[in-house]
């Protein structure tokens, strides 16, 4: 087959070299003019690279790359148009998939599945949006393994198949600059779903509308955690069935946030094992993944934590909620097309010290802040170092300094990983 590669980004090199091995001829095409691109293999490069499309049999996008993109200047090849995640689906040799979406805590619940099963016995293999394309797994997957995929609204706008269980956590409006509205995010993640029969599964929280709207296309058994029949809280315990996995202050992760989360692993891992030691275990050792309510250093009394990940004004509301120490809150970023006021709400009413603010969105979150009658607020700068320098100069002995900025990063930084790293190392530099 004639295949371009549409965006060779980590999924699309994963694409890539699946396509290669399977015989096909490959065109790469990227918006990048200078991009580098393997020996011997033609390319289309720069502002034209979506354009005469119709002569390939196939079009694999990266996630990033909106469907409606291509259609805009080839109206008539909606059939030819897949991605790296729907292969994925098409070419695997087992049903014992398990896919997890949601606005937040994706990848902190898709891990936590993974190492419950390992820990359980079972062969599991991690990948999706989490790190590694789900195309790069198809080789080392045996008949008796598992998959675990965690799956962005960008991968699955266009899925064509379902995993045997499902997972649906929370979700609110995001990605409103790449979707048209939130009805469109919404349908995104019901792909996930669409296509299970009634013999899969679906997991999902039940007391998220959103959520609730996403499973409801599914025709598989479905099961909300956080309540009965799935995991829930108890006096203090996370129980399912009836049966007690651990109590709460056992658990390594912060925030009453991951309550659900671990509450959404354990339902879905309980479909497959009820392995109450290997649920244990994993709960009470599992601390999260880097960015994610990340604990880096003590100087002088003060903790510092990395929130990086938490792009909305959701996240950073939970990550303020859990800690119940003053704070110095990092704030700020580029536009997603949020609201600030429930935000501002929860500073005022959060034992926020100061609130350090940064990037495009400073003045909107000063504004939102001043309406909820919080006015501690002070600007930070363009560099991390200086900015750690301010939180560092106005926190005091038993507060926590928090980077939660409830804002995407790309006006200051390369990505949410980029910020991150540029905190934790401002934060080790201090002397």
């Amino acid at each position: 087959m004639k295949v371009a590669i549409l965006g060779f980004d980590v999924e699309g090199r994963a694409s890539y070299e699946y396509f290669k091995a399977r015989g096909d001829e490959l065109t790469i095409c990227d918006q990048n003019p200078t991009l580098a691109v393997p020996d011997n293999t033609p390319a289309v490069l720069g502002e034209h690279y979506l354009e005469d499309l119709d002569r390939f049999d196939l079009l694999v996008r990266t996630p990033g790359l909106h469907p409606r993109k291509i259609l805009e200047k080839n109206p008539n090849i909606a059939d030819k148009i897949t991605s790296g995640t729907n292969e994925f689906f098409r070419a695997c040799p087992i049903r014992n998939v398990i896919g997890v979406t949601g606005t937040k805590g994706k990848g902190t619940t898709a891990t936590l599945i993974a190492k419950i099963l390992e820990a359980a016995g079972k062969m599991v293999h991690l990948g999706g949006n989490i790190g590694t394309p789900a195309l790069s797994l198809l080789p080392h997957i045996k008949p008796d393994d598992w998959v675990v995929l965690e799956l962005s609204n960008f991968q699955m706008i266009d899925l064509k198949s379902s995993p045997h269980i499902a997972v649906c956590l929370m979700v609110v409006p995001e990605h409103l600059d790449w979707h048209t509205n939130v009805e469109e995010y919404v349908a995104a993640k019901q792909q996930l779903f669409r296509w299970q029969t009634p013999q899969d599964i679906a997991v999902y929280y039940g007391q998220n509308d959103y959520s609730t709207q996403v499973v409801s296309i599914s025709e598989a058994h479905k099961i909300p955690y956080y309540q009965a029949p799935g995991a829930l809280v108890d006096h203090g315990e996370i129980s399912i069935d009836g049966r007690a996995i651990c109590r709460t202050d056992e658990l390594k992760l912060l925030g009453q946030h991951n309550w659900q989360n671990v509450c959404a692993a354990v339902t879905a891992v309980w479909q497959v094992t009820q392995d109450i030691s290997a649920l244990r275990s994993v709960l009470a050792s599992f601390s999260g993944l880097e960015h994610r309510l990340e604990f880096v250093r003590e100087v002088d009394g003060v903790q510092y934590y990395d929130d990086s990940f938490g792009t909305t004004p959701e996240t950073a509301m939970v990550a303020i909620q859990a800690f119940p120490e003053p704070k110095v809150l990092i704030m700020g970023g580029s536009d997603k097309g949020a609201n600030y006021e429930e935000l501002a709400k929860t500073v005022a009413g959060g034992n926020v010290r100061q609130a350090i603010l940064i990037g495009q969105q400073a003045e909107r979150i000063g504004e939102s802040l001043a309406q909820a009658g919080f006015t501690a607020t002070t600007p930070g700068s363009a560099s991390m170092a200086e900015i750690v320098q301010t939180a560092r100069a106005v926190a005091q002995p038993g507060d926590v300094v928090l980077l939660s900025t409830a804002c995407a990063s790309f006006d200051m930084f390369k990505n949410y990983k980029d910020r991150g790293e540029q905190f934790k190392q401002a934060v080790n530099d201090l002397q």
